[in-house]
């Protein structure tokens, strides 16, 4: 009996459509590649018009008429520590002095201090230094402006930096997991060779991509709290390894292949009927 063909390729989200892409030409993975890294895109970009953006914006309205960042160091003349904006998701103090227990109520928290920035999150905080030469306008005659002429131009980047980002890195590690999909393969007698490998070890990565751009999406829109949001990300590369182990069997059966019987029993039963 010979196994039942895979699902087309243009199936990428269950496992007989991940498989059939090992006979695919590249210029069709590239392309659907492509599209699920652009869903992903557009969720990042949603997500920050809608979560991010609009408090970056209340803050520069609160910035007073100085204020920079010069050489690394903060120039800051208004109170301190000073609640610029405050949201679910972002929220942007300002505490030259440092070491002020300002709290935390949104998700991530932007502290600009003396010497650099932190961001803190439940996963924890992390201190960036300012750059040596940059100069950085903190104040609202200079700041606004600036804002509303690169604002699109950093959407576009940033959305620009995930597709390619994600494109990169679901091509490296196609190039690690073909190892184990290979093994997946020959020892479960399936027809398929190395490159076919990588390419179903490229299309495997897509469905954890299309439910972590989903969770983006939920999180902006509030419908999932920030530990959903995490466990959505972790959850997203164990569906990965599950499509790496999956996926393999439902590729073609190598030709004179042993087949393991069902029931032995009842074969020998079947047998004596007959006779």
């Amino acid at each position: 009996m010979e196994t039942p063909a895979p699902s087309p390729p243009w199936q990428p989200i269950t496992f007989g459509g991940v498989a059939a892409f090992s006979r695919a030409s590249l210029g069709r993975l590239f392309l659907i590649q492509f599209i699920v890294a652009l869903l992903a895109g557009a969720s990042v970009h949603c997500f920050l018009l809608s979560a991010w953006f609009p408090v970056i914006q209340k803050t520069i309205a609160r910035l007073p008429e100085t204020g920079a960042i010069r050489a690394g160091q903060l120039e800051w003349h208004g109170p301190s520590p000073s609640w610029l904006a405050e949201g679910t998701f972002l929220s942007i103090v300002v505490d030259p002095a440092g070491g002020s227990r300002t709290g935390q109520s949104a998700d991530v928290q932007l502290e600009l201090e003396r010497n650099g920035f932190r961001i803190c999150s439940l996963l924890g905080c992390a201190v960036v230094p300012y750059p040596k030469n940059w100069s950085i306008a903190l104040n609202r005659a200079e700041a606004d402006p600036w804002w509303g002429a690169w604002r699109p131009f950093l959407l576009i980047g940033i959305g620009a930096g995930v597709v390619t980002g994600m494109m990169a890195s679901w091509l490296a590690l196609a190039t690690l997991y073909s190892v184990p999909l290979r093994l997946i393969a020959f020892y479960s007698d399936r027809k398929v060779n190395w490159s076919g490998c990588w390419r179903i070890a490229v299309a495997a990565q897509w469905p954890g991509a299309l439910l972590m751009s989903g969770a983006i999406f939920l999180y902006g829109l509030n419908r999932l709290n920030f530990v959903g949001f995490l466990f959505a990300w972790l959850l997203h590369l164990v569906v990965g390894w599950i499509y790496i182990g999956i996926a393999p069997t439902r590729l073609p059966r190598l030709a004179g292949a042993p087949r393991r019987r069902g029931n032995p029993f009842g074969e020998k039963k079947g047998k004596r009927f007959r006779g």
